[in-house]
């Protein structure tokens, strides 16, 4: 069995608007689908990504209206790093996040990537990576194709112990401890890094602008042998979940961050056609007799790509 990569990476928002206006318009993701929170219907759980959905793209939040704003510690991803094409992208990106007012954090990252931080504080990068996967780009209004985000390249983490090998990882999971509290997950159909970092002294709190959790993408025909192969080593995951575009089952990782293992299919187009991705509201089967009294509970939201289209 192989993982191929990063499926998508969870947060948490309390401003569904401002939130869609930054990832959306800022940052040039497709809104690719804007649904509930299959656990809690009353909350919105938006999707963004490239122009079809595509696994390792997908970026989703929960909105929580009025969360407090929360805080990265030991065992939660603290940086989410996307792939740009090369230093002229980067260039462009420090530009355009710098008429919107962003700031970037000067002491984050490498040469070869920025760093700055979303309206609510989450931690964010993009990087010039050398990579044949294929580019997962969206388009977007005053983003050229070339400089536009590639897909996401990998994750930060606080750990205890960060240096120390995560088992669980090289033996169970097929990443490659490649530098002392650095992975990455090669040999699939997309490349992806798992770093952690020594944690902040202050303990970590769940909240707007934090991560809730990051999905691997398996494979259809392997997903109930990763259930069951987790459950003999004792890694105690959930029966497979049906998210209705992807089969999930969720567990944690030694140091605590919570991982999703997610099937490719069926895919966003499931329930819309490929062009109309995220323009309506789509409930699952379940709570579509709860449509009437869902709706009005919701943040109205204006989906960028609809709004341009009509202008």
């Amino acid at each position: 069995m192989q993982l191929d990569g990063i499926h998508h990476i969870t947060c948490i928002t309390a401003d569904a608007r401002g939130n869609v206006e930054f990832y959306a318009r800022v940052l040039g993701l497709r809104l690719v689908k804007k649904t509930v929170n299959f656990d809690a219907p009353d909350v919105y759980h938006l999707y963004y990504g490239d122009e079809r959905g595509t696994p390792g793209s997908i970026l989703t939040f929960f909105e929580f209206p009025g969360a407090a704003r929360g805080r990265a510690g030991a065992g939660m991803i603290h940086r989410l790093r996307w792939r740009v094409a090369s230093d002229a992208a980067l260039a462009f990106w420090a530009a355009r996040l710098a008429r919107e007012g962003v700031e970037i954090d000067e002491g984050a990252g490498d040469q070869a990537s920025l760093a700055f931080r979303d309206p609510e504080g989450l931690g964010l990068e993009l990087g010039v990576v050398e990579t044949d996967d294929e580019p997962l780009r969206a388009a977007a209004d005053g983003i050229p194709p070339e400089h536009a985000l590639l897909g996401f390249d990998g994750v930060r983490a606080y750990s205890p112990s960060p240096s120390d090998e995560e088992r669980l990882l090289t033996e169970e999971l097929g990443f490659t401890l490649i530098a002392p509290g650095s992975y990455a997950l090669a040999g699939g159909r997309r490349q992806a890094t798992f770093v952690h970092d020594e944690p902040p002294p202050a303990v970590g709190i769940q909240g707007a602008g934090t991560v809730h959790h990051i999905a691997w993408c398996d494979r259809d025909a392997d997903h109930e042998a990763w259930q069951q192969h987790l459950s003999r080593i004792g890694v105690r995951p959930t029966p497979i979940v049906d998210r209705q575009y992807f089969l999930s089952i969720y567990f944690r990782e030694p140091r605590g961050v919570l991982f999703e293992l997610a099937t490719p299919s069926p895919g966003f187009a499931v329930d819309e056609a490929p062009g109309h991705l995220g323009e309506a509201l789509r409930l699952p089967p379940q709570y579509e007799h709860l449509r009437g009294r869902l709706e009005p509970l919701l943040t109205p939201l204006d989906n960028p790509r609809a709004t341009a289209a009509q202008q």
